[in-house]
């Protein structure tokens, strides 16, 4: 409980920022909306990229902490923020040069376009801001430093939340920038959080502390963190990928579609977040028990937590299926986009029990440095069962969006079901990282 506490106000206070900006962004109507959603369905990939390096960050330095290596698991954290700068590099020089193309390839309209491009660019164009909050923290969680992590993201989520009404609405003296202020202020605030982890990280204010000399590329660590970090990113492309697939299909159903169902998944995100944290817990704890020689206290912490994380789906899962149009009505005025998020919301409350112990052992493979495992069931599930299963739903039997909103407790289900298989094996207890 130590561990998941902190690990649970950080997931919360992470997704804070896009709950923050659908807020205010719901006030400029339909397309400013359609815009933030289409645009984070690309965002979604470059957070999966940092997530996939993060978790084998995490992985990475809880094992050398469990082995009592600090300086070890300090050179972990600097290659992975120099991979982190290097790929966000990249994704911004694309986000600057094909935005507006980006946007159509979701199916966004001429007027989403035009709202859309620079906020797009703006938001993938600042993602190392991204990378670096994710890697960090991924260095703080697997230290067991989960309270500095939350710090940083509540520094970074006030600055937000200040800022966000006043860059769009041009508050005081302030310029109005509308739907772009929030790329904005979410941007800025991300950053002065990364200025906080650097100085947690450099001045000693973790358990990881980087000296000057350790600050250089190391060959041998870079390449054994990549290995790991490839299967930990491609599990996570697999599964944003299926989920930016998801609002594609709801794309052909109309802006109204598309704007319930990413207000419903924000909400989900949020509730959810809690579980993240418990399962990130459980990952951390897995890692340093494997370091330590520890495997049957791993295998103990996993079971430990996904009964405490199903009971706590549980309970989400009753408030979703009673007051799920009172949930989406703080979000947004539009009755048609209330009827299909408040559907969304108690579609998906059916997978709820599953998915919570999917996501716990899922972390707990990758805790342990296998990412193979995961990485083979997301693509089965995903790709395989849930896109070709919503797009018969929605599309061959007629179902529309309620079509697509199916398909995502079924695939969850079917997750779980062959995580637990794999777990049972025990071959992740004798993973070497």
């Amino acid at each position: 409980m130590l561990l998941a506490i902190p690990m649970i106000l950080e997931m919360v206070m992470e997704s804070l920022f896009g709950v923050v900006d659908m807020f205010f962004v719901a006030r400029l109507g339909v397309d400013s909306l359609a815009t933030v959603a289409l645009a984070e369905s690309l965002l979604i990939l470059v957070f999966s990229i940092a997530m996939g390096l993060s978790m084998a960050t995490t992985a990475f330095v809880a094992r050398r902490i469990g082995e009592k290596d600090p300086g070890g698991a300090a050179e972990v954290a600097v290659q992975a923020i120099a991979v982190g700068v290097v790929v966000s590099i990249a994704v911004a020089v694309t986000a600057w040069f094909y935005a507006p193309g980006l946007l159509g390839m979701m199916g966004a309209t001429p007027g989403v376009i035009r709202t859309g491009t620079n906020y797009t660019r703006v938001l993938l164009g600042g993602s190392v801001t991204i990378f670096l909050l994710f890697l960090i923290n991924g260095v703080f969680r697997g230290a067991g430093d989960a309270a500095l992590a939350m710090r940083v993201l509540w520094v970074a989520n006030a600055i937000n939340m200040v800022l966000d009404p006043c860059l769009i609405n041009g508050w005081g003296p302030f310029p109005k920038l509308n739907v772009m202020g929030a790329a904005v202020a979410t941007t800025t605030g991300r950053g002065v959080g990364v200025a906080l982890q650097l100085f947690f990280l450099l001045g000693g204010y973790s358990r990881v502390r980087v000296y000057r000399e350790q600050v250089r590329v190391n060959v041998r660590v870079l390449w054994e963190l990549l290995k790991v970090s490839f299967n930990g990113i491609l599990q996570f492309v697999i599964a944003t990928a299926s989920w930016a697939a998801l609002v594609r299909l709801c794309a052909t159903f109309g802006s109204v579609s598309v704007a319930g169902y990413t207000v419903a998944m924000k909400i989900f995100m949020f509730v959810i977040l809690p579980s993240w944290g418990l399962s990130n817990a459980a990952a951390t704890l897995v890692g340093q028990s494997l370091g330590a020689k520890k495997p049957e206290r791993a295998e103990a912490a996993v079971y430990q937590t996904g009964r405490y994380t199903m009971a706590y789906m549980g309970a989400i899962a009753l408030v979703f299926l009673i007051f799920a149009p009172e949930l989406v009505a703080f979000f947004t005025t539009d009755a048609a986009v209330r009827r299909v998020a408040a559907d969304c919301l108690r579609f998906i409350s059916v997978g709820n029990l599953s998915y919570a112990w999917g996501m716990v052992i899922l972390q707990a493979f990758n805790g342990s440095g296998d990412t193979r495992t995961p990485t083979f069931i997301h693509f089965f599930c995903y790709w395989c069962f849930q896109i070709p299963l919503a797009w018969l739903l929605s599309t061959a039997l007629g179902w529309g969006h309620r079509g697509v909103f199916t398909a995502i407790p079924a695939a969850e289900t079917a997750m779980t079901i062959s995580a637990l298989v794999f777990f049972r094996k025990g071959k992740w207890k004798g993973t070497v990282i």
